[in-house]
């Protein structure tokens, strides 16, 4: 009967906690959000002259023209989703390349002296520069939008997969020895498991990357079905600011959530046994 009781506090008490968390969770952001919009509307009605508001068209005239219009909701919904195709699949191709790259880089030093200067080198390509070259190469298509994104995402699946695999604990490395277990199953056993939370640190920033990545290769490229960086060239150049904004704010939506699926898959992955990919709850206790 005591035990009955006693779940029955804990239930009662369950409750209140977890609605505690989530007010916790919702109210800081929510009030950041709250200020923003008053800012923008100061500055919208207060610092632009009449004249000038097509410049920063107030938070409504932005969910009325650019949000409830249905043909225009149509047609950015459309391009996020070509944007999130792109970016998807430039973020799964560079992450197969970067996790290989660094898998072979850390079998040997020679290995990673040959590798790591040009995985910089994808880091600080001037990208803007290279996608007209891109596009002679490659066409204006899918492939040149795509590799955009991999060249993008990169370099952080590259440092934070190395750094992983090498960060495995030496005397984990010993055990191995002793047991005389071969390169590839050290690495798979023992290099891998230890990697996984800097691998999912690597997948969470590249993700957001390569969101830009999409963006700015149909910004430039300007060709084919309208991603939503056709959809921002097109406004900007019309003066639809309300459209305008629409879109810079599903472009920012997109990078958010490619951000928070790989953080909510990474707490799953590693967050039982790694602290730094724990949730708050964990942490609090």
């Amino acid at each position: 009967m005591s035990n009955r009781t006693g779940e029955t506090t804990n239930a009662s008490r369950a409750g209140p906690a977890r609605i505690r968390e989530l007010l916790g969770v919702a109210i800081p952001p929510a009030l950041v959000a709250l200020a923003i919009i008053l800012l923008w509307y100061g500055i919208t009605f207060f610092v632009l002259e009449p004249d000038r508001r097509f410049l920063l068209p107030p938070p409504h005239g932005v969910i009325e023209e650019g949000i409830l219009d249905g043909e225009v909701l149509a047609e950015i919904m459309g391009g996020l989703y070509r944007t999130a195709m792109v970016a998807g699949l430039g973020l799964l191709i560079g992450f197969a390349l970067g996790f290989s790259m660094a898998l072979v880089m850390s079998q040997a030093k020679w290995i990673e002296r040959s590798l790591y200067p040009w995985a910089v080198v994808c880091q600080t390509v001037p990208i803007l520069a290279l996608v007209p070259l891109l596009g002679f190469w490659f066409g204006f298509g899918l492939m040149s939008r795509v590799t955009v994104c991999v060249i993008i995402a990169l370099f952080p699946i590259v440092i934070n997969s190395l750094t992983g695999l090498q960060g495995a604990d030496p005397r984990l490395h010993d055990l191995l020895t002793l047991h005389n277990a071969g390169r590839w199953t050290r690495a798979l056993k023992l290099q891998v498991p230890a990697a996984r939370p800097l691998i999912f640190t690597g997948l969470r920033t590249s993700a957001g990357l390569s969101v830009i990545g999409a963006i700015v290769g149909d910004f430039f490229f300007g060709r084919g079905q309208p991603g939503l960086g056709i959809l921002l060239d097109r406004y900007s150049r019309r003066l639809r600011s309300e459209e305008l904004l629409a879109a810079v704010i599903a472009a920012c939506l997109l990078g958010v959530v490619a951000f928070w699926i790989f953080g909510v898959i990474g707490r799953r992955a590693v967050g039982h046994w790694d602290p730094s990919w724990a949730d708050e709850r964990n942490k609090d206790t």
